[in-house]
């Protein structure tokens, strides 16, 4: 699978001058707030300069003569400890080869993702790497385009974008999920998750497991919250929500692990027995290495190399990526003891 790369020479105060028919010294006042300039002119060249795309290099100084060793890197949270663990991957490749990464948090959000860009295209960075699942703010393609500057898309590999995309596909994860309930021979089935609306990549999964639980005939309940966060909290929360409704499903995906925990730790206050009566399975592997006596089943994602191929292909020279600019990272379902084995009739 390829995916048309987006480089193309960098937008200059020369292209905005000419568009707006003005000095390339008017640009610059305009863009930097100084000088007497009339209201119309400076409407007209600030709206000029933002259609094209172009941003002021606040490190033409010092980065004139030399490459940038900045990579400029936008997630979800750093508090997330699946993005902490894809960070860990790029700062390894990152360190190794002299470069220094600059980070920015979104929050889901496209207009902080926007502003985040804007600022960071600004110190000219080497190359970006931008996480997928969020409703990408136009501008910030427009900025992308125009920018020059190698950018990978990460996380999100059911929809491509960008010059490069290193990520897993979301649909397979739901699907296997699924499917891990229907091979135990689970049938009444549920589904525990939040943020849906702002997180597309776990809308992707949800989907993926509601296809596959149709194709099999089963059934579906949503237990979820536009709103709360995607912790352990949230997943007791939501736990006891589903279970008080009095239809006992037999089986419970979860968003993440995180909410997971908080499901199972209901679970046990409410006395329903896991894996006997209800059983449970997750997503992200982040509680595989805090198990004890209770080994959550769940959808292993290695975090560390999806972040390792990004910074890989963030400094990759172009030519290497010829082809081949859409990278699907293998997951797999880890087997624990909350998912009950099926019973012979």
């Amino acid at each position: 699978m390829s995916q048309a790369p987006h480089l193309t020479r960098t937008i200059t105060i020369a292209d905005v001058a000419k568009a707006a028919g003005v000095s390339s010294m008017t640009v610059s006042k305009v863009l930097r707030g100084t000088g007497r300039i009339a209201s119309e002119t400076r409407d007209r060249v600030s709206r000029i300069a933002e259609e094209l795309g172009y941003v002021p290099n606040r490190l033409a100084g010092s980065l004139s003569s030399q490459t940038s060793s900045l990579i400029g890197i936008v997630i979800p949270s750093i508090g997330d400890q699946v993005f902490a663990g894809v960070l860990a991957g790029i700062n390894e490749v990152l360190n190794d080869k002299g470069y220094t990464a600059f980070i920015g948090e979104s929050f889901f959000d496209p207009e902080n993702e926007l502003r985040i860009v804007h600022m960071m295209l600004t110190m000219k960075p080497a190359a970006l790497i931008l996480t997928g699942g969020i409703a990408r703010d136009e501008r910030t393609k427009r900025l992308l385009r125009h920018s020059g500057i190698r950018a990978v898309h990460l996380w999100d590999g059911d929809n491509p974008d960008l010059d490069v995309t290193v990520g897993l596909s979301h649909l397979n994860a739901g699907r296997l999920a699924a499917e891990c309930f229907i091979n135990a021979g689970l049938t009444r089935c549920a589904y525990v998750g939040s943020q849906l609306s702002r997180d597309l990549c776990a809308a992707t999964r949800f989907e993926g497991y509601r296809r596959s639980l149709a194709i099999h005939g089963a059934s579906l309940q949503l237990s979820a919250d536009p709103h709360l966060p995607r912790n352990t909290e949230t997943g007791y929360t939501l736990t006891k929500s589903l279970i008080a409704r009095g239809e006992m499903p037999q089986a419970i995906h979860y968003l993440n692990d995180a909410m997971a925990i908080g499901g199972l730790r209901y679970l046990l206050e409410a006395a329903v027995s896991v894996p006997q009566n209800v059983s449970v399975n997750s997503f992200n592997g982040t509680a595989l290495l805090h198990s004890l006596t209770t080994r959550l089943t769940t959808i292993e994602v290695p975090l560390l190399e999806i972040g390792r191929r990004a910074a890989v292909a963030a400094l990759a020279p172009s030519e290497l990526l010829s082809g081949s600019s859409v990278e699907l990272i293998d997951i797999g379902l880890i087997e624990g003891n909350t998912v009950r084995a099926k019973q012979e009739t």
